[in-house]
């Protein structure tokens, strides 16, 4: 079963924005570069002032609890700036960390007022701030996108998943069964360690930032479970880009 790879998306800071990449170099044992590099604390966090190396997700900004966070489109800068969009929200350019400050006053209105406040900006060296502590790089299908989607009636945008690369051309959900086996995409080689369980920020549409599908509900009905996509370790890196032919191995 050989596929193509279509998209590689990352999300410069964690659950606000994403972007599409026209190539990446992956990297043996790392995360995808840049992805979640940063991340912003609530006023309920459970650290101090900085996080002591990776810490879980509920102490962040996200989108299961801010759906706006959905809508945000982000471009990182080959400077490191970033510039974030909102169709409500406008946009603006940050240079990190030194525009911290300006970042959570032009979120403040994205996020909601019963939930804590926006605290600071965080980034924790050599480590993502991803969902889960290892290095892991997500692998989704379009194939199996674009079935749950008709099971719901619904087109449903890949940018509900926050994924990283998009294969297309396998057998929907066949990603599944590939726990334990490797993946060539390009010049990389990688190890599918486990699926991944979803949560309530699928729901939201990334164009409006409004929950409008029960991604969960739909998953649960047809399979019992609520699964999307892989996570997979990169054990060979190189240079990827879509269009790259991906084998099964």
């Amino acid at each position: 079963m050989t596929g193509r790879l279509t998209h590689i998306c990352r999300h410069p800071v964690k659950s606000v924005g994403y972007e599409e990449l026209e190539g990446a170099l992956l990297e043996r044992g790392r995360a995808l570069a840049h992805d979640r590099e940063w991340a912003i604390s609530h006023q309920a966090a459970k650290f101090g002032a900085e996080p002591d190396g990776w810490a879980p997700k509920m102490n962040f900004l996200r989108g299961v609890s801010g759906h706006e966070l959905m809508a945000i489109r982000a471009l990182r800068h080959p400077d490191g700036a970033v510039t974030l969009t909102h169709h409500r929200q406008g946009e603006i350019t940050v240079a990190l960390p030194g525009d911290a400050d300006a970042l959570i006053d032009w979120l403040r209105p994205l996020w909601p007022e019963n939930r804590p406040a926006p605290r600071a900006l965080h980034r924790v060296p050599e480590q993502a701030m991803t969902d889960r502590p290892e290095p892991f790089v997500s692998v989704l299908s379009l194939a199996s996108n674009a079935d749950l989607g008709a099971r719901m009636g619904a087109d449903l945008s890949i940018h509900r998943w926050r994924g990283n690369l998009w294969i297309d051309g396998w057998e929907p959900w066949a990603e599944h069964d590939l726990v334990g086996r490797e993946i060539v995409i390009g010049a990389a080689r990688l190890r599918v360690m486990q699926r991944i369980t979803r949560c309530m920020a699928t729901t939201v549409n990334p164009d409006t930032g409004r929950s409008d599908a029960d991604t969960l509900g739909a998953l649960e009905a047809a399979f019992g479970h609520k699964d999307f996509g892989v996570y997979a370790l990169i054990e060979q890196g190189g240079q990827i880009a879509p269009g790259d032919v991906v084998r099964i191995i």
